[in-house]
């Protein structure tokens, strides 16, 4: 297809009726379900589900009214994607914290997008077995696996659905003569592709590549069909000036969400000094290759990889810019006769830029969930170039058709290796850690996996593992306190959250383990200053304020206390801890009425409180309810038989109601 085509029509031979056409949307669903189905059987990872998903206060419950408003009002994990909130609300919604629904939504909206890619790129080429192709190795390539078979990446599956909606909208919009209608929908469309994810920042670019090709649009001889107000004919603007000029409305909508992403982000840029910016360079170059190869030979892939910081070798930088620049100009040079070569390229390389590194977020050195939608060009690249090759011989066609069949098995075969690997956390951190070294993220989350199983003493292993390679891990000092205070070792706990918080003095989690144990202990001061701390840089932790508040209460400062459990609530009004400190704090002034309120609520929302059932049943006591309270004695011992305070109660309780029989 010539850049000078305008839009294309089909090309000659390819079938006109329905039936090719539904046999390759069936072929692309039913490839997805073979090789993801799966994951319906998987559960959550330790990987940013919980935060994201499963104990997060918003989402948890499903839709509601406060859980919508945060959506749209507050930036989570340094994004601001209030679509991809809501999904996973519907999903709990619908499937509560099952993870067999919340993964079907991610098969379901892939399979969506690959079908629609394929639609898209034959209505905009009219090359039907190339975009059968192009949407198949999208489909089914193992890359996608991070995107599909993670639970937390539901960003990328919306985001990339939008992105394709948008690359049909605008088709749409320039096969026309410009009505407000098509271009306000373009825009629209875009909109809630960046309110997926900010990753779609680069689509503009993508859109003026399709200008050139397949769409035509950049040249003295495309037709005045698809201009944006017929102003061609008087040669107000050049096509590619006029080109740019309609895409300013998305440009800037682009700068607001890059905007937005940057500020929100900045706390987790790498420091300048630590990483320079000719060493992100080099990390780049080479990342931009590594994808490459992953492309060719998908083995090996993990959902992190180490950032490999100033020990890049040279010789490795020096050869991927080599093997970049040759590729470049390759593409280049052959723009006339193979302009799909450079519309692919492009696509790829500009597409990676927001994520490529050269703005250094968190310690990763690339992913495989950033090459979702980037990869999209070099299907299409090897998709039509392909096509053009094997165009003027037909035995050609045949091998083409042989080699494509045989491609697609062997990705779908190494895919749905590599969705076996998500199946539970533990699994996907032993492969980590088997096809990945110097990983000290992945020692964490595999000790995290072995101390959630009651191994803690293997988990501190692994946690000693992480420090062996990095004694400056302020995540790996946090870990491991947590699993020794887990065994009841304070003081070794207390001292490697003190490192921690050296070595990260804004990681509000630290000040909040800090400041639980130092309660536990006795030292409320000290609490008092790390969960102060620890709001101060997350003050959206409804289990921070809870301490807070129960460390005031402790202090004998109640009215102080009683605003800290109301924030608590005010955030997770299911957090059943915050009603039943709250309730504790009220008896203690007197308001038993209102204490008994909140311990029923403590209880509604987490029905095997016992310390709720016990200060439920002295509540009750107290108003003369003896028989109720009774009851709630029991339902404490039931749910902790070896809970002394309850038994102590109900021993009481029992006398109490015997003395005053008839």
């Amino acid at each position: 297809m010539r850049p000078d085509a305008g839009f294309p029509l089909r090309e000659c031979g390819e079938a006109q009726d329905g039936y090719p056409l539904a046999a390759v949307c069936a072929f692309l669903l039913l490839a997805v379900a073979l090789v993801f189905g799966q994951t319906v059987r998987h559960e959550f990872i330790n990987f940013d589900d919980d935060k994201f998903l499963y104990e997060n206060p918003h989402i948890a419950p499903g839709l509601t009214g406060n859980g919508i408003s945060w959506a749209f009002t507050r930036f989570e994990g340094h994004y601001w994607i209030p679509l991809t909130r809501i999904s996973s609300m519907l999903d709990c919604q619908l499937y509560g914290l099952k993870a067999g629904g919340h993964h079907l939504t991610n098969v379901l909206l892939h399979a969506t997008t690959a079908v629609l890619l394929f639609l898209v790129l034959r209505r905009m080429t009219g090359g039907f077995w190339p975009s059968a192709l192009a949407a198949a190795l999208f489909a089914v390539h193992p890359l996608h696996v991070e995107s599909v078979a993670w639970v937390t990446e539901r960003k990328d599956m919306l985001s990339g659905l939008f992105f394709v909606l948008t690359l049909g909208a605008y088709g749409w919009y320039v096969r026309r003569p410009f009505t407000p209608g098509r271009y306000l929908l373009l825009v629209a469309v875009f909109l809630m592709g960046l309110m997926a994810k900010p990753m779609l920042v680069t689509l503009p670019l993508v859109l003026l590549l399709l200008d050139y090709w397949p769409l035509g649009r950049m040249t003295s001889t495309a037709t005045a069909d698809i201009s944006v107000a017929g102003n061609e004919r008087q040669g107000r603007f050049s096509f590619p000036l006029r080109c740019v000029l309609e895409k300013l409305p998305l440009l800037l909508l682009v700068a607001l969400f890059c905007g937005m992403t940057y500020w929100t982000m900045s706390e987790v840029v790498a420091n300048k000094e630590d990483l320079s910016f000719s060493w992100r360079i080099g990390n780049a170059l080479v990342s931009y290759v590594a994808y490459l190869g992953q492309l060719i030979c998908p083995l090996g892939l993990a959902p992190f990889y180490p950032h490999p910081g100033a020990n890049l070798p040279v010789w490795k930088v020096i050869g991927a810019g080599v093997v970049l620049a040759s590729i470049s100009a390759g593409v280049l040079a052959y723009r006339r006769r193979y302009p799909c070569l450079l519309v692919g390229w492009l696509w790829y390389a500009g597409m990676l830029v927001p994520v490529i590194g050269l703005v250094q977020l968190g310690a990763a050195a690339m992913a495989d969930r950033f090459t979702y939608l980037p990869q999209i060009g070099l299907c299409i690249a090897l998709a039509w170039g392909a096509a053009e090759v094997c165009r003027s011989r037909p035995y050609r066609r045949l091998v083409c058709g042989v080699v494509s069949a045989l491609v697609l098995a062997v990705l779908m075969g190494c895919a749905w290796r590599q969705t076996c690997f998500w199946r539970d956390s533990e699994t996907l951190w032993t492969h980590t850690l088997s096809c990945t070294s110097q990983n000290v993220l992945a020692y964490c989350k595999f000790g995290v996996t072995l101390v959630d199983q009651g191994q803690t003493e293997k988990g501190i292993t692994e946690y000693r593992k992480a420090l062996a390679i990095n004694p400056d891990s302020a995540r790996a000092h946090n870990m491991l306190g947590e699993a020794l205070q887990r065994l009841g070792k304070t003081a070794e706990a207390i001292e490697q959250y003190q490192v921690a918080a050296e070595l990260e003095p804004d990681d509000a989690d630290v000040h909040y383990n800090l400041g639980e144990i130092l309660r536990q202990q006795g030292r409320l001061a000290e609490a008092l200053e790390q969960f102060k701390r620890s709001l101060d840089l997350n003050p959206n932790r409804s289990d921070a304020y809870t301490n807070f508040g129960a460390a005031l209460g402790e202090l004998g400062r109640p009215a102080e206390a009683i605003e800290q459990f109301e924030k608590a609530l005010e955030i997770d009004p299911a957090r059943a801890e915050a009603h039943n400190d709250l309730g504790v704090t009220l008896a203690g002034l007197g308001r038993v009425d209102e204490a008994i309120e909140h311990y029923l609520a403590a209880l509604k929302h987490k029905p095997d409180y016992a310390m709720a059932h016990n200060n439920l049943g002295v509540a009750l006591a107290t108003r003369g309810r003896l028989d109720e309270a009774i009851e709630q004695y029991r339902e404490a011992l039931k749910a902790k038989p070896d809970y002394g305070r309850a038994r102590y109660n109900l021993d009481e309780a029992l006398r109490r109601k015997a003395s005053t029989a008839p």
